[in-house]
């Protein structure tokens, strides 16, 4: 299929706190375009002050798909996203609109518009092993671990990320094959979509870290220490 014969979509991407939101909103008012957040934590039902998840008022301006979508206690996977997406993309499309996918999650970016490789489904008994085992013995001991099986893997990961060091390590386990591994045998998918891709990133670091200081501050003024301990009473482990 020709390029200009594609379906036009658009990226808005860029860190936290780098203004995504409000150009959505802006953007929502001049173009006919519906909004998918692209956004791991956004997801989640309850996890609203932390995660600067837009108010209500916004949403009704601004609805976004794929936000609130599912328990803080389930799992949701860069392929998760890529199939709803693409679902949502199709339907938007078919509306006569334009999907509008917003966020900061790069790693989903990635994989809608690369494919993934063949990786294994999530395995609930081995996850329950590791997390166990580091328990035990920590995070940071398991992020050693993975780097006698993985270590380009391990090497791209803090010791104590234990939700990715966690995957890599089932992924292992159940392959016997290093995740970096399986990623190069990755054969690129076509997103069927002519792509205008915007990146909000401030020349001046400096004012995106007093952004995130100042978003911080606010987040503790609105509740974010009550919302951590009502999630906590509503999903105990």
């Amino acid at each position: 299929m020709m390029q200009n014969k594609l379906p036009p979509a658009i990226f808005l991407m860029g860190p936290t706190a780098s203004g995504k939101t409000g150009v959505a909103v802006d953007l929502i008012s001049k173009l006919p375009v519906e909004i998918i957040s692209v956004d791991s934590a956004l997801v989640f039902k309850d996890m609203n002050i932390g995660t600067a998840k837009p108010d209500a008022a916004t949403l009704a301006k601004a609805p976004h798909h794929l936000i609130d979508i599912i328990a803080p206690t389930s799992a949701y996977s860069a392929a998760n996203f890529r199939t709803d997406a693409l679902r949502l993309m199709a339907d938007i499309t078919a509306r006569g609109k334009i999907p509008l996918l917003v966020g900061g999650t790069m790693l989903y970016f990635k994989a809608l518009q690369e494919g993934l490789s063949g990786l294994p489904e999530a395995n609930q008994a081995i996850r329950t092993r590791l997390d166990a085992r580091a328990a035990f013995i920590g995070w940071p001991a398991m992020h050693e671990k993975l780097a006698l099986v993985d270590p380009i893997t391990a090497a791209r990961l803090e010791p104590n990320d234990m939700q990715r060091i966690q995957r890599a390590l089932e992924v292992f386990e159940i392959t016997g094959e290093a995740m970096s591994a399986l990623y190069a045998k990755q054969t690129a998918e076509v997103l069927p979509y002519k792509l205008l891709k915007i990146a909000l990133v401030p020349s001046d670091r400096k004012v995106l870290h007093d952004r995130i200081a100042l978003r911080f501050e606010q987040m503790l003024q609105a509740g974010f220490v009550e919302e951590v301990k009502a999630l906590v009473a509503k999903y105990p482990t």
